[in-house]
């Protein structure tokens, strides 16, 4: 049984997506400035931040709260491609 989150932006929203669409729009810089994590800051890539942020809980939400604010609200002020 699948559950309906109409009010929810991440749902249907695969991670890789997410990753790609902010290195996009912000670029690896900016990402790693918000979100200090080594896969965003040293030899960025997609395929090793999904590893990483796939394991890694707190990271993820982070991530994902960054996807939020850029695309569905409040846009980083500080944030400079």
């Amino acid at each position: 049984m699948t559950q309906q989150q109409p009010n929810n932006p991440l749902h249907g929203v695969k991670l890789e997506d997410i990753i790609v669409k902010l290195e996009q729009e912000l670029g690896w810089k900016a990402m790693g400035e918000v979100v200090n994590i080594r896969c965003f800051t040293h030899d960025p890539s997609v395929k090793s931040s999904l590893k990483f942020l796939r394991k890694t809980p707190w990271a993820r939400e982070k991530v994902e709260q960054l996807y939020l604010d850029t695309f569905h609200g409040f846009v980083w002020p500080t944030i400079k491609k």
